[in-house]
C-alpha cells in the first residue's frame, strides 16, 4: 500500500491544544445527543484528523462502553488507520473483502471498514455490531457513505473532512448531519507554525477546450488533450526550473497519458523522475514511494491517485498540472505540501489550472459555515472559466521576450484602446488596425530581414490569438469558428503588410 502516515503523526500521542479544543466541543455535542444524531467536523488537511478521531474513539469507547466503527473509502486508509488506533491503545480489526464474518466481534472495540466491503456484509446480514455507539466517517464529503446512514440509526454518526462540501451538488451534506462544528483554519494552524506556508505562483492557462463530465469536474479525454500538448508540456517545464527546479516535487495531472508524457519530457532533460498510477501493483507502489521518499530532489507525476491516503511531509513543491472545478480536490492536491518537517516551514505551489483564481489561495480564509447551509450559493459565487477567460492577459515569457528586445514596449490594451477608441465615437474594428500597426512595429524593430520578421510572426501566435480573443469579448461575439476565422485575417493582413515593408514587390503568397 502507500506509505504510512509520517511517524511524527502517528507516534505522536499527546494533542496539540487546538486538537484538545475540538475533542471538547465534539464530546460536548454527544453528551447532549448521545443517539441517534449525525455532527460534521471540519479540520484542515495536515491539521490531524485521524489523530483526532482516534483519540475520539478512544475516549468514547473508555466513557461509554460502547464500541466505534470507523468508515474509509479508500483501502490505502485503512492500515494506516489501524495503526494510529494502536498507538492510541486502541484494540480495532480491519474488516476487508475476505472478512466474511465475525466471530470474534467481543475481542475488539473498534473496527475499520470500508464502505463497500461493510455495505455488502450488511445487506447479507452477515454481521451486526452489537453494543455500536459511535461511527466514524473519515473523508466525509464523499457520497459513497450516504448508502450505510440507514443503517446506523440508533448511533451517533461523525463525518470528518477537511472540506464539508459535498462531492455531488444535488446531495448536500446538510441533508444528513444535523450540524457542523470548524476546527482551527489553515490561516491559524500556518500561522502558530503547525502547518508549512504556501508561496503560490498562478500560470494563466485557456481552459476554453475543456469539457465538463457527469462528476462536475473537467473530463479526462478533454483535460489531455489540453495539458499533453506540447505548448503546456514546455509551460510546465519552464514553471518547474523557474521555481522549483532541485527541490522534492509532486506533480498532480488529470490523465495517465499526461502524466506519462511530463515523466519522458522531464527525463530527457535530465531530471530524476518517477510516474505514478492506480495501474502499479502494491510492490511497484512503495518501491516508487519509497525512492520518493528517499530522493531530496525527486519528481513524481501522478494522476490524483495521492490526494489522500499518502503524507511525505518532506514535499517542497505541489504542481497543479491540471484544472479542477472541485474544492476539495484543490485542498487535498495542496495539503500534500503543507507538512512542517525538519527545517521546512514553507512549501511552493505551482498552478497551471487557473485554480487559485478560481478558488482563492489555499491559505485564504473559508466561511466552511456557510457552504455548509448554502452550498448551492457558494458554488453559483465560483468564478466561472468565461471570466476567467475575459480577464485573462497573455504575458510574454521572459524566453519570447528576449526575441523582441529592441523594443521598448511590446504590451497592447484590446479591451482598454477599444473603450477609448468607441467613447470618442470611432469604430471599434479600428482597434484591430492599431493593434496590427503595434505588431509590426516590434517586428520590424527586432527582424532585420523579411524572413526573420515571418518567424517572428510565427512566434507571436499566442498573443496575436489572446488579442483576438479580448476583441471578441468586447462585441460579444466569440464562437469558435469566428475566432479561428478572425486569427486567420488578422496573421493574412500582417504578412502582406510585412511584405511590402520590407520588399515592396513581394506579394502575399
Amino acid at each position: 500500500m502507500f506509505a504510512c502516515m509520517s511517524e511524527e503523526l502517528v507516534e505522536r500521542k499527546k494533542l496539540y491544544d487546538y486538537q484538545e479544543k475540538a475533542l471538547e466541543r465534539i464530546f460536548a455535542r454527544i453528551h447532549e445527543f448521545p443517539n441517534n444524531y449525525n455532527l460534521c467536523f471540519q479540520l484542515p488537511t495536515g491539521g490531524g484528523k485521524t489523530v483526532i478521531f482516534s483519540e475520539i474513539a478512544r475516549r468514547y469507547i473508555q466513557e461509554t462502553g460502547k464500541k466505534v466503527l470507523i468508515l474509509t473509502h479508500r483501502i490505502e486508509l485503512l492500515s494506516q488507520t489501524s495503526n494510529v488506533l494502536n498507538n492510541f491503545s486502541v484494540k480495532n480489526k480491519i474488516i476487508v473483502s475476505k472478512v466474511k464474518q465475525l466471530p470474534d466481534e467481543s475481542d475488539y472495540e473498534c473496527f475499520v471498514a470500508m464502505v463497500e466491503t461493510l455495505h455488502n456484509r450488511l445487506r447479507d446480514e452477515k454481521m451486526e455490531f452489537a453494543n455500536l455507539g459511535l461511527v466514524i466517517i473519515d473523508e466525509a464529503h464523499y457520497n459513497s457513505f450516504r448508502k450505510l446512514f440507514g443503517w446506523f440509526e440508533e448511533q451517533v454518526i461523525l463525518g470528518v473532512t477537511a472540506t464539508p462540501l459535498s462531492s455531488n451538488i444535488k446531495l448536500p451534506l446538510k441533508d444528513n448531519y444535523h450540524d457542523l462544528i470548524i476546527g482551527e483554519s489553515i490561516g491559524n494552524l500556518v500561522g502558530r507554525g503547525y502547518l508549512a506556508r504556501a508561496t503560490t505562483y498562478s500560470y494563466d492557462v485557456s481552459l476554453h477546450s475543456l469539457k465538463v463530465g457527469i462528476t462536475g469536474d473537467y473530463t479526462v479525454s478533454s483535460s489531455e488533450k489540453l495539458y499533453g500538448n506540447m505548448y503546456m508540456q514546455e509551460k510546465l517545464l519552464y514553471a518547474y526550473e523557474q521555481k522549483a527546479k532541485g527541490t522534492k516535487t509532486l506533480i498532480f495531472n488529470n490523465g495517465i497519458n499526461t502524466s506519462k508524457q511530463v515523466f519522458h519530457l522531464f527525463r530527457e532533460q535530465g531530471y530524476e523522475i518517477r510516474h505514478l498510477d492506480n495501474t502499479h501493483n502494491e510492490q511497484e507502489r512503495r518501491e516508487i514511494l519509497d525512492w520518493f521518499k528517499n530522493k531530496p530532489d525527486a519528481v513524481l507525476s501522478s494522476v490524483s491517485i495521492l490526494t489522500t491516503g499518502f503524507d511525505e511531509p518532506s514535499v517542497e513543491t505541489i504542481i497543479i498540472n491540471r484544472a479542477t472545478k472541485s474544492l476539495t480536490l484543490y485542498h487535498q492536491m495542496i495539503g500534500r505540501g503543507s507538512r512542517i518537517f525538519k527545517e521546512k516551514k514553507e512549501f511552493t505551489v505551482i498552478d497551471l489550472g487557473n485554480n487559485a483564481k478560481r478558488f482563492g489561495l489555499w491559505e485564504q480564509f473559508i466561511d466552511w459555515f456557510d457552504i455548509f447551509a448554502h452550498p448551492h450559493n457558494y458554488l453559483e459565487s465560483i468564478v466561472s472559466d468565461e471570466q476567467m477567460s475575459r480577464e485573462m492577459k497573455y504575458e510574454m515569457s521572459p524566453e519570447i521576450r528576449d526575441m523582441f528586445a529592441l523594443s521598448p514596449v511590446i504590451d497592447f490594451d484590446i479591451k482598454e484602446e477599444y473603450l477609448r477608441i468607441t467613447r470618442f465615437g470611432g469604430k471599434g474594428k479600428s482597434v484591430l488596425d492599431k493593434s496590427m500597426q503595434q505588431h509590426s512595429t516590434i517586428i520590424q524593430e527586432n527582424a532585420p530581414t523579411l524572413e526573420r520578421a515571418f518567424e517572428l510572426l510565427k512566434i507571436l501566435d499566442q498573443d496575436i490569438k489572446s488579442r483576438m480573443k479580448q476583441y471578441s469579448y468586447c462585441i460579444s461575439k466569440s464562437t469558435d469558428s469566428y475566432l479561428d476565422w478572425l486569427k486567420e485575417e488578422y496573421i493574412r493582413k500582417l504578412r502582406l503588410d510585412l511584405g511590402n515593408l520590407y520588399s515592396p514587390d513581394v506579394n502575399e503568397d
